[in-house]
Order: C-alpha cells, then sequence, then structure tokens
C-alpha cells in the first residue's frame, strides 16, 4: 500500500439481527462508501475487506466479523497485514455521547467509555489513532443502555441519523482525498 493509502474500518456486531441497530453505524458508513465507490468484499479470516479508488486515493473499507467487543482483533490483524501506519486508519463507530445527526473526526483520544474502541486501542496498543464517531444519542431509561444501542433508530431519529451517514461518507472521503485536518474543519 503507497503512504497515501488509507483504511477505513466499521465497527459493529455481525448477523442480521443486529444490521440495522444504533451499534451498527460504523457498518453502515462503510457499506454507504461502498456503494458510492463501488467496492466489492472479499472475506478475510475475522473480516471483510475491499479497495476502491476516490480521485487519487486508494481506500480500503473493512467491516469486522467479530462482535463489538472484540473488534481490535481484525483491526490488528488488517494493520500487519497491510503494514499501515496508524495515521493510514480511520475506525468509524457509534457514539452515545453525541446527538443523533451528529458527527466528530479526532486523531487521537480515549475510547469514550465505547468497548469496541477500547478493544482497538487495547490491540493496537496505543490510543493514538484516528476515529470517526457518529452520534446516536442517549436516550434510554438508566439500566437499558444495551437495549438501545441494540435497537434501530426511532421514526423520529432516522432523517437526522441519515443525514448523519451521508456527512460520515463525504467525511471519510474528504479525509481520503485532503487530509483529517481538513475533514475536521469542514464536518465537526
Amino acid at each position: 500500500m503507497s503512504p497515501s493509502s488509507l483504511l477505513v474500518v466499521g465497527l459493529g456486531n455481525p448477523g442480521a439481527e443486529y444490521e440495522d441497530t444504533r451499534h451498527n453505524v460504523g457498518h453502515q458508513v462503510v457499506d454507504a462508501l461502498a456503494e458510492q465507490l463501488e467496492v466489492s468484499f472479499d472475506h478475510q479470516p475475522d473480516a471483510l475487506i475491499g479497495w476502491g479508488r476516490h480521485d487519487d486515493a486508494e481506500i480500503g473499507l473493512a467491516v469486522p466479523l467479530t462482535y463489538m467487543n472484540r473488534s481490535g482483533d481484525p483491526v490488528a490483524a488488517l494493520r500487519e497485514h497491510y503494514d499501515l501506519a496508524l495515521g493510514q486508519l480511520l475506525i468509524v463507530v457509534d457514539d452515545l455521547h453525541l446527538p443523533v445527526g451528529t458527527i466528530r473526526l479526532r486523531p487521537s483520544g480515549s475510547s469514550g467509555g465505547h468497548n469496541g474502541l477500547a478493544h482497538v486501542a487495547q490491540r493496537l496498543g496505543t490510543t493514538e489513532f484516528p476515529r470517526l464517531r457518529i452520534g446516536i444519542g442517549d436516550e434510554f431509561p438508566d439500566g437499558r443502555q444495551s437495549d438501545y444501542v441494540l435497537s434501530p433508530f426511532t421514526d423520529e431519529q432516522k432523517s437526522a441519523a441519515r443525514s448523519a451517514l451521508k456527512d460520515a461518507r463525504d467525511a471519510v472521503l474528504t479525509v481520503a482525498h485532503a487530509d483529517l485536518d481538513a475533514a475536521m474543519n469542514r464536518f465537526n
């Protein structure tokens, strides 16, 4: 891979029962990118992966086939297999701390309590990797967080969620074409 290549990894859970849930917005962003870039996926041991181009940028799209809390294993394996610098990764994940319809790009940072990001950081041995967080809101009763993240967006949330997915797709393309700073300035 060239130094300008980008590997976008959308975190989520495997299986049809999780496909349209809030916790799988990372997968949904990768699916939107695959459609835009006309990328098809091949099976790796723990991930689906495909490659496409946007202008002069080579973009890899990956969806781990592990459950969210074990996402670090395929991310670390893909990084090693493709010999990627940390800056060539972009992890896409849901975020309870952001309102629905909001996205946030960061060059690094903590997991923010997100188990998938925490496992990625553990397996990479650092939190110094770019991430794109998609807001899913936190409108759930105490003790019902799991039920909330593993359910679909409500009818009232769907329009904002669709808008966030489009913005996330466009933000990733901006990262690939320009850089992370340009995308943060435009989309944060």
